[in-house]
């Protein structure tokens, strides 16, 4: 049952999906499913980052940062046009795996939100 949920979650990752399934093994059914839908609500999408990161390199550098909670970042971006748009070319590569640190961030969090119920 619990991998049937984790499979339900929009455009997953392997990698994704691995830590998810590792951090909520012992978790009884009933916080498995809060977690679950504190997670979904909170998490990015690979595809919504690119889109950032691809939109931060034509109009204003940073907005991927912004999306990602990164504020300092995101405004040293916009101020410098993403670094000179180096730093945007190498978030346009590496944005699955910015998405994968931010997703492992929220991942925690919402486990620190289910403990406490």
């Amino acid at each position: 049952m619990k991998s049937d949920l984790l499979m339900h979650i929009p455009s997953v990752e392997a990698d994704e999906l691995a830590y998810l399934q590792s951090i909520t093994a012992n978790l009884p059914e009933d916080k498995f499913q809060l977690f679950i839908s504190i997670y979904n609500g909170r998490r990015k999408k690979t595809e919504t980052i690119l889109l950032c990161c691809l939109l931060g390199f034509v109009l204003a550098g940073g907005i991927q940062r912004f999306v990602l909670g990164h504020i300092g970042m995101g405004i040293l971006y916009l101020f410098t046009c993403g670094l000179c748009l180096i730093g945007t070319i190498v978030d346009i590569i590496n944005h699955k795996q910015l998405t994968f640190e931010y997703n492992q961030q929220v991942a925690i969090e919402s486990m620190g939100m289910v403990r406490s119920f």
